[in-house]
């Protein structure tokens, strides 16, 4: 078993209770627009880290994250962008792709706006853990950790703090 805590938006600020909420975790992983070097030096000397760029991210963050993640976590398989829409209403520059080839995890930042949702045509769970940091029209703050075991994802949990 695998405990990933999931983080998006932080737009170069963070919470100090994010650290305590990701305490138990073994990775984390951020879906973009983490805004700083500064956020990607704190996550990764506290958890390893995952991560991909995002559209306010600079030429450094671009440096050391790619813009789509594809991996396998135990035997899920993970699509992590930050740009990427949701279901019925996917990102038209990854839609193809997306349907050609759906992950079982497709997790996506940048709307700000908390979704877990699962997509019965793709068969596949699709995670935005809305904007962890607080900057942006969205009035709390959210990240969510889960579980991933073998096959599944499960015991998803979500942190929502005022901004």
């Amino acid at each position: 078993m695998t405990k990933i805590g999931l983080l998006s938006d932080t737009h170069a600020y963070l919470f100090e209770n994010y650290f305590t909420f990701f305490n138990d975790c073994d990775q984390l992983w951020h879906a973009g627009d983490f805004g700083s070097m500064d956020i990607v030096e704190r996550l990764s000397k506290f958890k390893p880290l995952i991560g991909v760029y995002g559209n306010i991210d600079g030429h450094d963050i671009r440096m050391n994250f790619p813009l789509h993640q594809r991996f396998k976590m135990e035997e899920v398989s993970v699509w992590i962008t930050h740009i990427g829409g949701y279901p019925g209403k996917y990102e038209k520059s990854i839609k193809d792709d997306l349907f050609r080839n759906p992950p079982k995890l497709f997790i996506s930042g940048h709307s700000h706006i908390l979704k877990v949702m699962f997509d019965k045509k793709l068969k596949m769970l699709h995670i935005n853990p809305g904007a962890a940091g607080k900057y942006g029209f969205h009035t709390v703050c959210t990240a969510v950790r889960f579980e991933i075991n073998k096959d599944r994802i499960e015991n998803l949990e979500i942190i929502e703090l005022s901004k």
